[in-house]
């Protein structure tokens, strides 16, 4: 993400190189997905380009779409605790209080992504900026009672959540 937020007139003049560069964290570890947007610009607002960056993910193959979810770390998984999530995660995890389980929670998190990966196959997405932890592990219980279809679609519905969050913190209003 840029220190400084971007205007939504500078990523409207970018080339499709920086826009990439400039748009790629937004979603996780795959900026594919902006340059596949990139000539849809120029975007009215940065509703419209979120709009329009969701919309790259869901006409992309549903092996692309997979491969976006399985971009996703565990939450509160091995990549956390070994400090090799992307910055964006690492904040995110923290604001849901995932970076301070007791040993007790963090059994139950290790248990039910093993046990949601093992059933999908692909980690458990959810907009944590959105929840508490006990509210995430509900829809943890909740969630494992899906069919992959349901998941998948819902995933993506998470990851673009996700997105417009962290577009948010990247464009300047106005």
């Amino acid at each position: 993400m840029a220190s400084t937020p971007l205007t939504l007139a500078a990523i409207n003049a970018l080339d499709q190189a920086a826009f990439e560069a400039a748009l790629g964290f937004v979603f996780e570890k795959s900026p594919w997905i902006a340059a596949d947007t990139w000539a849809a610009r120029p975007f009215a607002s940065r509703e419209e380009l979120h709009a329009a960056l969701c919309a790259t993910v869901k006409r992309a193959p549903i092996e692309k779409q997979i491969a976006l979810i399985r971009a996703h770390p565990d939450l509160a998984g091995r990549a956390a605790i070994a400090g090799e999530l992307t910055p964006e995660s690492t904040r995110e995890q923290a604001s849901a209080g995932l970076d301070r389980l007791t040993p007790e929670q963090f059994a139950t998190f290790t248990r039910l992504n093993q046990a949601y990966s093992t059933t999908f196959g692909f980690p458990f997405v959810i907009c944590v900026r959105e929840h508490t932890k006990e509210s995430i592990l509900a829809h943890f219980e909740q969630r494992l009672k899906h069919t992959r279809e349901q998941e998948i679609a819902t995933a993506l519905d998470e990851i673009c959540k996700i997105a417009d969050l962290r577009l948010r913190d990247a464009i300047a209003d106005g």
